[in-house]
């Protein structure tokens, strides 16, 4: 079995004496894992970072076997982090979030498309948080848990959108809310690509689709938890407000 494909790497771990396993999303086989030998060494140890974009191949005696990987650095994001919290923060939550969520060997084209343009915004503050933002919108509408925002759920209308039930992820509008208002969630504008978002708005939002995440996504996923990277971006986009 063999195949060739290109992709982000997401985790590397040390495997025997010189080996690494490495997980990468690739753009036509998903989330794949394979042994690296030599992995550790000097030559290939440098590529091996976490968001770098890699040219892979992938061999294995039978299809369901783990598999070995020969790599060849296609861009390296490590200037792009190296003296940026932010972006340190934001890679490291991307990475660790989608090897956590991410099934096994199963494409998801439109969202590899997303997670590339992501990562190659990192560094520019001005307009990365928005746009991971829209990622997490992305990655919960391809998982099966997408938003529906367009109109209140109680009564179909589509003016002062303020809420947005914790159950069903459906908008409600400020008047339908009534006494259930203190048990829904909050929809900024940015939520529905409205308006000029600054930090904390964004942050507001994230707070939203971070609900999804850990009460919808993760339980799906069996007894787990969200990875705490996550929670370190928000901190460090706290400190920017």
């Amino acid at each position: 079995m063999e195949w060739r494909d290109e992709g982000a790497l997401l985790k590397v771990r040390k495997h025997g004496e010189s080996s690494a396993i490495i997980e990468v999303f690739t753009q036509t086989h998903g989330r794949a894992a394979g042994i690296v030998r030599g992995g550790t060494s000097r030559k290939i140890a440098p590529i091996l970072q976490p968001g770098a974009q890699l040219d892979v191949t992938w061999k294995a005696r039978l299809e369901d076997h783990l598999g070995s990987f020969t790599v060849e650095p296609v861009r390296s994001r490590a200037a792009q982090v190296m003296s940026d919290r932010m972006a340190l923060a934001g890679l490291n939550a991307v990475t660790s979030i989608l090897a956590f969520v991410l099934p096994e060997r199963e494409d998801h084209p439109p969202l590899y498309a997303r997670t590339i343009q992501l990562l190659d915004l990192l560094g520019q503050g001005d307009v990365w948080p928005l746009a991971y933002l829209q990622w997490e919108l992305a990655l919960l509408e391809e998982l099966g848990f997408g938003l529906t925002l367009d109109a209140c759920a109680v009564t179909g209308s589509n003016d002062e959108l303020v809420y947005v039930s914790p159950r069903t992820g459906r908008a409600v509008g400020r008047h339908a809310a009534g006494d259930w208002a203190d048990k829904l969630l909050p929809l900024p504008p940015v939520l529905v690509g409205e308006g000029d978002a600054d930090i904390a708005e964004i942050l507001t939002a994230l707070r939203t689709t971070g609900h999804f995440l850990t009460n919808h996504l993760v339980p799906s996923l069996g007894d787990r938890t969200l990875p705490e990277a996550r929670a370190r971006l928000l901190d460090v986009l706290a400190r920017q407000t």
